[in-house]
């Protein structure tokens, strides 16, 4: 697998720029259906040929290193899409406008970092922001099947950061290309592992 033979040393300023507005999407998508609409993304280079870039800040994501149980796993390397994401201003805190709900075209697809450098494929994520979910006139969380998204706002009372860097969102992971004994909506995955991470393989 290939890890990208692209430059893209790309600082959280430079997310607003790459933002563009991008409808809302609606309807529910079988595993089998968003599997196949995203197994391209295997490949990396195809994933920053659409638009996709890695997270800035270079981060592999796991629940140690947020605080949480090391035994929950970990989420991996995202690598997100600006443009439906509707990044709005990376600092203080990442924000946006989303309300992006295709599991067909998601706005953040994620990596676990091998040993041999390389990065595999291991789950599709999308993203909504609280603010701009609520402003389009819904009520509740979206939902995954009978599932609700995931609530992600960061608690200052903790040392860890629960919302990564971002405000308030909403955000499902779909685990399409990696088993997860949790299950497929979960958001952490125990057979997913950041070992092998590095900052190279993270901006590559």
């Amino acid at each position: 697998m290939k890890t990208g033979t692209r430059t893209m040393a790309i600082s959280l300023a430079s997310l607003v720029m790459l933002a563009t507005t991008s409808p809302m999407q609606a309807g529910e998508a079988s595993l089998d259906d968003i599997r196949a609409a995203t197994e391209k993304y295997k490949d990396v280079d195809q994933a920053l040929a659409d638009g996709y870039i890695p997270d800035p800040k270079g981060h592999c994501v796991s629940a140690a290193a947020e605080g949480l149980p090391a035994e929950w796993g970990a989420m991996g390397i995202h690598y997100l899409h600006p443009a439906r994401l509707k990044i709005s201003a990376p600092e203080p805190r990442v924000n946006g406008a989303s309300t992006h709900t295709d599991f067909l075209q998601p706005s953040i697809i994620i990596y676990e970092p091998q040993a041999d450098g390389s990065l595999e494929l291991v789950a599709v994520e999308n993203l909504v922001w609280v603010k701009a979910w609520e402003a389009a006139g819904n009520t509740k969380p979206p939902m995954f099947g009978d599932r609700e998204w995931d609530l992600m706002a960061d608690d200052p009372a903790t040392e860890a950061d629960e919302a990564h860097g971002f405000e308030p969102h909403y955000d499902q992971h779909v685990w399409i290309f990696r088993d997860n004994p949790n299950g497929v909506a979960a958001p952490f995955n125990p057979a997913v592992t950041c070992e092998h991470h590095t900052q190279k393989q993270a901006k590559n």
